[in-house]
C-alpha cells in the first residue's frame, strides 16, 4: 500500500508508537521527516499544534492502535489547554537551516567552481608539459603544494560529490580523483608535508604515459587482446622515463612506475609484491584502483561507489596494502558520495557529502515530490536519531522519477571543501 492509499485518523486519536504521515510540506513542520514513529507526548502536542485535523497512519509499521473515538473529546479539551506556542522552536531551528541550506548551495557552488579551476589546471600542465617543461612542472607543483596544505591545516575534511561533466574539463577527472583521494589517505596517516608533495605530484601524473600508447587501445570499449594489454603496461615505464627526465624525485617517480603494482603480486609490469612496492604507490594503487571501477572506460560496467568499495574490501583485498585499505573505506564511508541510499522510514536519497571525521553519517538529497528538485532537502544523518541508513541501490533499481530527481552521477568526482566540518563548514 502506498503512503497515499493510507488511512486517516484524527490528530486526537494519537498515541506513542503509531506510525504517521503528515501532508505538509517539508519547511512547514519541525520534524526531520513527513513520516515517523511517536516517540513521546510531546510529539503528539506538536501534531496537534500545527493544526492538522488528520495525519494518514500505517498500522502496519505501528507498535500500539489509534485511540478510541470516544476520547476525542477529552483530548479537544486537553488540546485547548496546552500552551501552543505561535511557532514551535524545533519549526524555527528548520526555518533558519532551510537559510543555511541556501548558504550551503552557495558553498556548493564555491566548491564546483574550484573543482573546475582545478581540472583545468591539470589540462593546462598535461598540454604543456613537454612543450615548456619547466614552467609547467612549476605550475603542477604548486598545485599539489596548494592541495595538500588546505588539507593538513583544515581540522576536518567533507568530501563532496560532483556532477556529470562539469565545465568540459572530464577528461582530467581521474587525474585529479587520484590525487585528491591520495592525499586524502596521507592525510589520515599522518604523512610529512614533503611526502605528500611527492604523492601528489606522482598521482597528478601517474597516468602520463598513456600518452605514448595510441588511442585505439585507449577507447577500446573491448577487452584488450593479450598484445594489447602488455602495450598498454608499457605506460608505466614510459612514464616513469618522462617524469625522470623533469627531474621528478624518487618517489614520484615510483608511483608513476608502479601505481599498477598490487600487494598480492597480482600486478604489473614488474609483478612486484608487498613491501617491494613503494609505500606511497601504494597508496595510489588504491585510489587508481577505486577510481577505475567507479568510472571505467565503458560506463556500463561502472560500479557504483558502494559497490567498488566492497569489492575492494570483500572480494579483492589481498591485493592491497591492509592497513592503508583500511584507512581508504574509513575515510571514504561505507556510504561514499555518489551512493544512493534507502532509507528506515522507507525514504530514498543520495550522499551528497561525508564528513571524513563521521564517516558513517553522511549528508544526504533527499527525493520529496513535493518540492522542487532545485530546492531539495539535505538532511545531515549525524542529526538523526530516529532514522538511519538502511541499505544502498542501484540507480537502476529508482523509478525514473526519482532518479530524474536525484540524477545520480554516471561518472564520479571528488572534490574537498576545507572550510570546515561538512553543513557546518557552509553555515548549515
Amino acid at each position: 500500500m502506498s503512503a497515499g492509499d493510507l488511512p486517516y485518523v484524527s490528530v486526537d486519536q494519537l498515541q506513542i508508537g503509531m506510525y504517521v504521515y503528515i501532508d505538509l510540506k517539508w519547511f512547514q513542520h519541525p520534524f526531520a521527516f513527513n513520516n515517523f514513529k511517536i516517540k513521546d507526548d510531546d510529539q503528539i502536542a506538536t501534531i496537534r499544534g500545527l493544526g492538522l485535523k488528520r495525519v494518514r497512519f500505517d498500522s502496519a509499521r505501528s507498535e500500539s492502535k489509534p485511540k478510541p473515538r470516544e476520547a476525542e473529546k477529552a483530548a479537544d479539551a486537553a488540546t485547548s489547554e496546552e500552551m501552543v506556542p505561535k511557532e514551535h522552536p524545533a519549526l524555527a531551528a528548520k526555518r533558519a537551516l532551510i537559510e543555511k541550506i541556501k548558504v550551503q548551495r552557495e558553498a556548493a557552488a564555491r566548491i564546483e567552481h574550484a573543482f573546475v579551476d582545478t581540472a583545468k589546471t591539470i589540462r593546462d600542465v598535461e598540454k604543456n608539459l613537454l612543450s615548456d617543461p619547466e614552467k609547467t612542472v612549476a605550475q603542477a607543483s604548486k598545485l599539489v603544494g596548494q592541495i595538500a596544505d588546505s588539507i593538513l591545516s583544515a581540522p576536518e575534511l567533507a568530501i563532496h560529490v560532483m556532477g556529470d561533466k562539469i565545465g568540459g574539463e572530464e577528461l582530467y577527472f581521474h587525474s585529479l580523483n587520484v590525487t585528491m583521494l591520495s592525499l586524502m589517505v596521507a592525510r589520515d596517516i599522518k604523512l610529512p608535508q614533503e611526502a605528500m608533495q611527492a604523492l601528489g605530484m606522482g598521482a597528478l601524473f601517474h597516468d602520463v604515459g598513456r600518452r605514448e600508447i595510441p588511442n585505439k587501445i585507449l577507447m577500446k570499449q573491448e577487452p584488450l587482446t593479450q598484445a594489447e594489454q602488455n602495450f598498454y603496461a608499457l605506460h608505466c615505464q614510459y612514464g616513469a622515463e618522462i617524469v625522470k627526465a623533469l627531474g621528478f624525485v624518487p618517489a614520484a617517480q615510483a608511483i608513476v612506475q608502479q601505481h599498477h603494482e598490487l600487494f598480492d603480486g597480482s600486478g604489473y609490469p614488474q609483478k612486484l609484491k608487498g613491501d617491494a612496492i613503494h609505500p606511497l604507490a601504494r597508496i595510489v594503487a588504491i585510489a587508481n584502483y577505486y577510481d577505475e571501477l567507479c568510472n571505467p572506460s565503458n560506463l556500463a560496467d561502472a560500479q557504483t561507489p558502494h559497490e567498488a568499495l566492497a569489492t575492494m574490501f570483500a572480494k579483492l583485498r589481498g591485493k592491497f596494502d591492509p592497513k592503508l585499505l583500511q584507512v581508504f573505506v574509513r575515510c571514504l564511508g561505507v556510504y561514499p558520495p555518489g551512493t544512493i541510499v534507502q532509507l528506515s522510514n522507507g525514504g530514498l536519497g543520495m550522499v551528497a557529502t561525508i564528513n571524513t571525521a563521521k564517516p558513517m553519517k553522511p549528508t544526504l538529497v533527499l527525493y520529496d515530490a513535493n518540492i522542487p528538485k532545485e530546492e531539495a532537502i539535505l538532511v545531515d544523518m549525524g542529526r538523526e536519531v530516529e532514522v538511519n541508513i538502511a541499505r544502498a541501490l542501484r540507480p537502476a533499481q529508482l523509478p525514473r522519477e526519482v532518479y530524474n530527481y536525484l540524477s545520480p552521477r554516471r561518472q564520479v568526482s571528488y572534490y574537498f571543501d576545507v572550510g570546515g566540518p561538512g553543513l557546518e563548514a557552509a553555515g548549515a
